[in-house]
């Protein structure tokens, strides 16, 4: 089944939802990056919740960046998202290996540690929008709810699952946004705050095998849920040798004729892919020609 997303209202309209099947997006980020499994479910994580949040934008060039900076020994994550439901991501250092937690379980806010995220909104205006909060539990789905409720004061709940195969390859991925609407009544956050403490943990759903539709059912499916549209989500980038070129030329010309004079044939890594772009001293050349 292809990644998509799923959103949804309940409670005519106080409850808006989203939840995401992300599988196939988290294991391309996982071979383009060659992640360890603690940065996979780390990154995955952000990969699904960014997809969701992609898509509450409007525009269709609007872009939401979310940038994790931590003492951990990850030191930080990066993702991008756009409207369309398309996402990439990177982790700092993507092949940590630490020991499980107390539950048995990848040690994601130890690999993360202390830290900030922040989450930046390009949505056409002179300057973006940013929202920087501190990361409270470095588990990711409790960093996203605190930053809705402090940066955008929208109450949310927030779920985020991924599951490892034992030879490191994702079995599951996904997650789910529900948000009060402001007009939502006080019986209908009592009601939901109360299903919100008796929902199963993500990764169980997941490996029960339930779909986004199946996770917003088990939530709201007796708050009269509306299913408005699926969208479809991957990991895509837009990264491109003209593009690279474009960056190799914004370094200046001085710069570019040292590595013409080097003699050798320059590499060039895309962050958020990993594609490796490879430019002759013939092509630098060029290049310079075109610096000028």
């Amino acid at each position: 089944m292809k990644d998509y997303i799923v959103r949804a209202t309940a409670a005519h309209g106080q409850i808006r939802a989203f939840a995401v099947t992300s599988r196939d997006t988290v294991e391309k980020a996982r071979a383009a990056h060659n992640t360890s499994p603690v940065v996979t479910v780390a990154l995955g994580r952000l990969l699904s919740a960014a997809s969701m949040m992609g898509i509450m934008m409007k525009g269709d060039d609007d872009l939401l960046t979310i940038k994790i900076e931590s003492n951990g020994p990850v030191e930080g994550l990066t993702v991008t998202a756009d409207s369309k439901g398309r996402v990439k991501g990177y982790a700092f250092n993507p092949n940590v290996i630490i020991p499980n937690n107390s539950k048995g379980q990848l040690d994601v806010a130890s690999a993360l540690g202390l830290g900030v995220m922040s989450v930046i909104k390009d949505i056409g205006l002179k300057e973006p929008y940013v929202g920087q909060t501190i990361l409270v539990t470095s588990e990711i789905a409790d960093d996203i709810t605190y930053y809705f409720a402090t940066s955008e004061q929208v109450p949310s709940s927030v779920g985020l699952g991924v599951l490892m195969n034992k030879d490191n390859t994702v079995e599951q991925a996904g997650g789910f946004i529900i948000q009060l609407m402001p007009d939502a009544s006080e019986d209908i956050i009592d009601k939901l705050e109360k299903r919100i403490g008796e929902i199963k943990s993500v990764t169980e759903m997941l490996e029960n095998g339930m779909t986004p539709e199946n996770i917003l059912e088990h939530i709201l499916g007796d708050m009269d849920l509306d299913v408005l549209e699926t969208i479809p989500t991957e990991f895509y980038c837009n990264c491109s040798k003209d593009r690279v070129e474009k960056a190799i030329i914004s370094i200046g010309k001085k710069d570019i004729q040292e590595m013409i004079d080097d003699g050798k044939e320059i590499e060039v890594n895309c962050h958020f892919c990993n594609t490796k772009y490879t430019f002759s001293v013939e092509e630098l050349k060029d290049i310079l020609e075109k610096a000028r």
